[in-house]
């Protein structure tokens, strides 16, 4: 009786099986209430830079169409420093010209070619009052249909970098990352995010030939830090080059390209450090390490950390370092 029990079981396991195969299953799900996405960061000396967005469900398509539709006009976002509040101002590449789509690259940090196919919308101010400063908490207040979001974020003093400097790490001498000598104050709790942008033309050869190599700051994987290991040390790290979202360069190909990822000799780059508060590290490290863990069986399970009230996202202030860094 036990072989025989043994025995039946796969077999009738494989028949359910089969038999399921033939069936057309369809499942219901049931009707949610959409969530809201608010991405924003205010720099240091910078203007402020809001999208809102609604989270896509797991099923549904992702095209260019979906992308544009998810940058969402007709938000209500206001701004405290405080003591004053402002409400930002909405700006849609769908109302730009073609002749201000560049200066809206060099504001979005996305390319043209891109703003061209979607409509993103921003909110912003130009004021020159509201660029960020050092050591004040930005208030961040967010209405759109009957949703509401709110979310702070304070800029950091920006600790500099003592040297910063370009090196081949392997045989191809042309290619390399960036470097950096680092002290850390003597003060348990700083955390940092790393920054770089090219902005060097590309030469005539180049099949994007005219155009600046990036146009914002890009922030690669594992851009993040505390100083829970390191603090008051002074020590040297190095950082890869990061990919613009929605970049389409050639080189930002890494299944083609042997330069994604790697600056080149002739590069011009700005280099930033940039101090954040202890929710826009935990935010951004939890957002990192989904990507950096995305479809492995062996990564443990994590969930992302949002410091945005009634919605999820990311409301980031940075206190900025920069340095220019000539790859040679």
């Amino acid at each position: 009786m036990k072989h025989s029990a043994s025995f039946a079981a796969p077999v009738i396991a494989l028949f359910v099986l089969a038999t399921g195969c033939q069936q057309e299953i369809e499942v219901e799900l049931p009707e949610v209430d959409p969530i809201f996405v608010v991405e924003g960061s205010i720099f240091e000396g910078e203007a402020p830079l809001v999208f809102v967005g609604e989270a896509q469900g797991y099923f549904d398509p992702v095209d260019a169409n979906s992308i544009g539709q998810s940058f969402l006009p007709g938000a209500l976002v206001t701004l405290s420093d405080g003591i004053n509040t402002i409400e930002l101002d909405e700006l849609c590449t769908s109302n730009l010209p073609p002749e201000l789509l560049e200066t809206a690259e060099e504001i979005l940090g996305f390319p043209a070619a891109l703003l061209s196919e979607l409509d993103l919308c921003v909110y912003t101010s130009l004021d020159p009052s509201w660029q960020g400063m050092e050591g004040v908490t930005y208030g961040l207040d967010v209405v759109i249909d009957d949703a509401s979001m709110q979310a702070t974020t304070t800029i950091v003093p920006a600790v500099p970098v003592d040297s910063a400097w370009f090196q081949s790490p392997g045989t191809i001498d042309s290619l390399g990352v960036m470097y950096a000598q680092f002290t850390d104050p003597d003060t348990l709790g700083n955390a940092y995010r790393w920054f770089a942008k090219r902005i060097n033309i590309r030469p005539e050869w180049d099949p994007l030939a005219g155009q600046v190599k990036d146009a914002d700051f890009v922030a690669p994987l594992g851009s993040v830090t505390d100083d829970a290991f390191f603090n008051g040390l002074t020590f040297d790290f190095s950082a890869f080059r990061g990919v613009a979202a929605g970049s389409t360069a050639w080189d930002d190909d890494f299944g083609s390209s042997p330069e994604a990822g790697y600056f080149k000799v002739g590069d011009t780059v700005v280099v930033r450090m940039c101090s954040i508060d202890e929710a826009v590290f935990q935010a951004v490290r939890s957002y990192e390490n989904l990507i950096l863990s995305q479809g492995s069986p062996f990564a443990p399970p994590a969930n992302m950390v949002t410091n945005v009230q009634g919605g999820i996202g990311l409301w980031a202030g940075y206190g900025v370092w920069q340095d220019t860094v000539i790859c040679q």
